[in-house]
């Protein structure tokens, strides 16, 4: 799945994937930067908390993203029928800025997979709305989202559960509370399903904003991992027997701290200036 096509004389969107537990109260640099880029006093922001099963997630960012100067709506989608719904789709329309929530990512894919909320936030995205997501609201940005696995250093065979994302982008797969939860195993094993996209490990308070270019800012407390799989040689994934370890040969990593920047097109890192 690509992204939708911007139309002529339009420019796509940032997306923005953040490892989850981001500052709220305290130094809460990437929502800020989030609203400032939708438009600060006059953003018109939408949250979606369908990941989350807590009744208070909405509410709570809605309470943060009002009290930041932002305009704010929710939108408690818990049944794949909400999402046909014309009137959300009329406030999805209306909005500068979407935020998908933290929870259970298969709640996402399996609710808003396939519907007119999925395709009109891809049309959005490409007319210049811009799209962040947190834990499992950053997994689903993708194309291809990892949707569970073990944890640990190594990529095992069965060592990921991949399910099919957004596609807001298809140029990297994201895993979130990277360093946190021990997840470079699992997400080596995406990558040697897939070696075409680049694998993004973001640490909690950690974001990544991707322009419409492909450029990747890192904004946060902790790192993001980009494994660059453009250079693989070889891979043992396809004959190795069941939970396994797997060898991949002729990976590229870079660990990239706040103020570092990589793009997703060219595979080139550097210290932004």
């Amino acid at each position: 799945m690509c992204p939708a096509t911007p139309e002529k004389n339009k420019t796509r969107g940032y997306v923005i994937p953040i490892g989850g537990a981001e500052a709220k109260h305290k130094d809460p640099e990437i929502l800020e930067r989030f609203v400032k880029l939708c438009g600060g006093d006059d953003a018109r922001i939408l949250v979606i908390p369908t990941a989350s099963e807590l009744d208070e997630t909405g509410p709570a960012y809605l309470d943060l993203f009002e009290d930041m100067g932002a305009k704010a709506m929710c939108i408690p989608i818990e049944e794949r029928d909400d999402c046909y719904d014309e009137e959300t789709i009329a406030v999805l329309g209306r909005a500068t800025g979407i935020f998908i929530t933290g929870g259970n990512q298969l709640r996402l894919s399996t609710i808003l997979g396939g519907t007119p909320v999925a395709r009109a936030i891809r049309r959005l995205n490409a007319e210049g709305v811009h799209i962040a997501g947190t834990s499992a609201g950053a997994a689903i940005i993708s194309e291809h989202m990892i949707a569970g696995g073990r944890g640990g250093p190594s990529p095992r065979e069965s060592g990921v559960v991949l399910a099919p994302g957004l596609g807001l982008t298809n140029r990297a797969i994201i895993d979130q509370h990277f360093n946190k939860r021990g997840r470079m195993g699992r997400l080596l094993a995406a990558l040697s399903f897939n070696p075409f996209v680049c694998g993004l490990g973001i640490d909690e308070n950690t974001a990544a904003f991707i322009a419409p270019d492909g450029t990747m800012d890192v904004v946060g407390q902790g790192t993001v991992t980009v494994v660059d799989p453009s250079g693989l040689r070889h891979s043992s994934m396809s004959y190795v027997n069941k939970s396994e370890a797997v060898s991949l040969i002729g990976l590229k990593l870079h660990v990239l701290a706040n103020g570092s920047q990589f793009n997703l097109e060219t595979r080139e890192a550097k210290l932004k200036t």
